[in-house]
C-alpha cells in the first residue's frame, strides 16, 4: 500500500514551477510486448541505459507533462504501474479490472484513462488516489489519447467503428466520431478539432473533423506487399503506428508491410519525406521539442530514431522482444 508521502510529493511534482531547475533530460521508453519489460533510452547519447521489469506483455505507456510519473499497462496481472521516471523504478502498481491495452494520461497527471479490450469498458484511473473511479461500457476499446487537455480523453471503439470522447467533468462520452473502419492507432490535433486513424485491412489512414459523422478523406501509402509481420496480425494491419508532430504540422505514418515510415505534410496530406527503418514498424512517437522521432521495429526487435528535419535515421538502438508502443519523457 502506497503512503501519505507518495501521495504528497506527486501533488507537489503536478504543480511545481520549473523556474530555476535544471534543463530536462530526454528519455525514450519502449514496451516490449512478448517479454516483461520497459526498455529505457537516453536520447542524448542514443543508448539503452536500462530495463524495467514490468510483468509479463506490457501493453500502453503515457505519461503526464511535468509530474516525473510514467504509466505503464500490463496484460499479465491486469494492472496500471507507475514509475518514476528520475530513478526508472516502479513506485506503485494499481489494480484493473480486465486486460489493459493503450492508456492516456491528462497533462496534469490525475487521471488515465485505460481502454481494457476483451472486458468491453474503459476504466478511469485518479493517479493521487490510486483507484479506479468509473467504468465506461463500450465494444472493444482498444487505444486512448490526450490533447494536452485536463477535462477530456479520446478513445477508440473497433465494434463502433470510432473514436469517442470522454469528458472528465461529467465521467461519461459526450462525443463520437465516426472512421468507417476498427480504428487502430489515432491521433488528434492539440486543439481537438481534427483527427488521424489507422484502420484494419487499411494501408493508410482516414482523416476527420472530430464530431463530424463521417471520415472526410481516405489516403492510402504507396503500393507495398502483403504484410508478413506477425505481431500485428500480419495482413489484417499493414499499418500500424502515427504521430502528429508537436505542431501538428507532419503526420509520420508508418507501413508494416514496406519497413518505411512517410512523413505527411498535414496542410497538403501529400509525402514530404520518406524512411526505411527496422522489420515491421509498429508504432512511432515524436519527442516533445520536435527534433526527433523514434519507432518501434517489432519483428527486428530495436527501435530506430530519426533526425525529423533532415528525415534520416540517426540510430538504431537495441530493445527487447516485439517492441510496440514507445514515448517520449522529459525528466527534470
Amino acid at each position: 500500500m502506497i503512503g501519505i508521502d507518495w501521495i504528497a510529493g506527486f501533488a507537489v511534482g503536478l504543480f511545481i514551477v520549473s523556474a530555476g531547475v535544471a534543463s530536462a533530460e530526454t528519455k525514450l521508453y519502449v514496451t516490449n510486448s512478448l517479454g516483461d519489460d520497459v526498455t529505457v533510452i537516453d536520447v542524448s547519447s542514443f543508448k539503452a541505459i536500462g530495463d524495467i521489469k514490468v510483468g509479463e506483455h506490457a501493453h500502453g505507456l503515457c505519461a503526464p507533462a511535468t509530474s516525473g510519473r510514467l504509466f505503464t499497462t500490463v496484460e499479465s496481472d491486469k494492472s496500471l504501474k507507475v514509475i518514476d521516471t528520475n530513478t526508472d523504478q516502479v513506485v506503485d502498481t494499481i489494480p484493473l479490472a480486465g486486460e489493459p491495452n493503450q492508456c492516456a494520461s491528462t497533462p496534469d497527471g490525475r487521471y488515465v484513462a485505460v481502454p481494457e479490450y476483451y472486458s468491453d469498458i474503459i476504466e478511469i484511473v485518479d493517479i493521487p488516489h490510486r483507484r479506479v473511479v468509473t467504468q465506461l461500457g463500450i465494444p472493444h476499446p482498444h487505444n486512448c489519447v490526450n490533447v494536452s487537455d485536463n477535462s477530456q480523453i479520446f478513445c477508440s471503439s473497433f465494434d463502433m467503428q470510432g473514436v469517442y470522447r470522454i469528458d472528465l467533468n461529467t465521467m461519461a462520452f459526450s462525443g463520437e466520431t465516426p472512421v468507417a473502419g476498427e480504428p487502430r492507432p489515432f491521433a488528434v490535433t492539440r486543439d481537438g478539432r481534427r483527427l488521424y486513424a489507422q484502420l484494419t485491412k487499411f494501408h493508410g489512414f482516414v482523416v476527420a473533423r472530430v464530431g463530424e459523422q463521417k471520415a472526410r478523406r481516405r489516403v492510402e501509402l504507396p503500393f507495398a506487399p502483403i504484410s508478413t509481420c506477425v505481431a500485428e496480425a500480419g495482413p489484417e494491419t499493414p499499418s500500424h503506428g502515427l504521430a502528429l508532430s508537436p505542431g501538428d504540422e507532419e503526420l509520420w505514418v508508418t507501413s508494416l508491410a514496406d519497413d518505411r515510415v512517410y512523413d505527411y505534410a498535414v496542410a497538403t496530406l501529400k509525402i514530404a519525406g520518406v524512411v526505411h527503418v527496422g522489420r515491421c514498424p509498429a508504432w512511432v512517437a515524436t519527442s516533445p521539442d520536435g527534433r526527433y522521432v523514434a519507432v518501434s521495429n517489432s519483428s527486428s526487435d530495436d527501435a530506430s530514431i530519426l533526425d525529423r528535419k533532415s528525415r534520416r535515421e540517426i540510430a538504431r538502438i537495441k530493445v527487447g522482444r516485439v517492441p510496440k508502443r514507445l514515448l517520449f519523457v522529459e525528466v527534470q
